[in-house]
């Protein structure tokens, strides 16, 4: 019995953060960010200012709070130990991507359109673009953290750095090229495109044979 209310009340946090995170996006896009306040989310949602803060500390939360990092950690985690770390990470960057906008029998059309709406905000309003360098702080820590190359081993934690820090990259050059297009383009194949042009391999497909000398 206790797991099971410790599971409802993780649901209805969780409920509570998507309803309270939808209105700010919403509000943000109709009004623009600098002028809607807190209180107004708060009134939207049918919430206390407090329970807003309670679930996003920060107003630039509203925007940035995503599961990403955590989708991103799992596909990690679960993917093969001995793969390359730069397909092991766009691997998995491409199969969050996926998740993200095609939703696990949710409406990917409402998915999509929330993460646009989102990523539009992100790009136009220079206190999230500059918060937004500390996103990719965190869902780096997250991808070497998946990854096992911990302090233990400076020279493997410097790498799995290294390939997660472009990796990151090439998916963010794809993500302002997707908020450009509207959305129009698949993101997933998107983001496979940009870390096959950083890379030279798609991260997703079977390598090829060993080029010959």
């Amino acid at each position: 019995m206790p797991d099971q209310q410790s599971s409802l009340r993780a649901q209805r946090r969780a409920e509570t953060q998507r309803a309270i995170q939808a209105h700010a996006v919403r509000l943000f896009t109709e009004r623009g960010y600098d002028a809607t306040t807190v209180a107004d989310v708060a009134q939207a949602a049918g919430v206390s200012p407090m329970t807003v803060y309670r679930h996003f500390p920060t107003k630039e939360d509203l925007v940035l709070a995503d599961p990403h990092g955590r989708l991103v950690a799992e596909r990690i985690a679960a993917s093969p130990a001995d793969r390359p770390l730069v397909r092991r990470i766009g691997g998995a960057l491409v199969e969050a991507a996926a998740a993200l906008t095609g939703g696990h029998g949710g409406q990917p059309a409402a998915d999509r359109a929330f993460l646009l709406a989102r990523l539009h905000l992100m790009i136009s309003t220079p206190a999230l673009r500059a918060r937004h360098l500390d996103n990719h702080y965190a869902l780096q820590r997250a991808i070497v953290d998946a990854l096992g190359h911990d302090a233990g081993d400076p020279d493997a934690a410097f790498h799995a750095q290294v390939a997660a820090s472009a990796c990151l990259a090439a998916m963010h050059t794809a993500l302002v090229r997707w908020a450009e297009d509207d959305g129009r383009a698949d993101l997933p194949g998107l983001i496979a495109k940009a870390l096959t042009a950083a890379f030279g391999e798609h991260p997703t497909e079977p390598a090829g044979p060993p080029a010959s000398r």
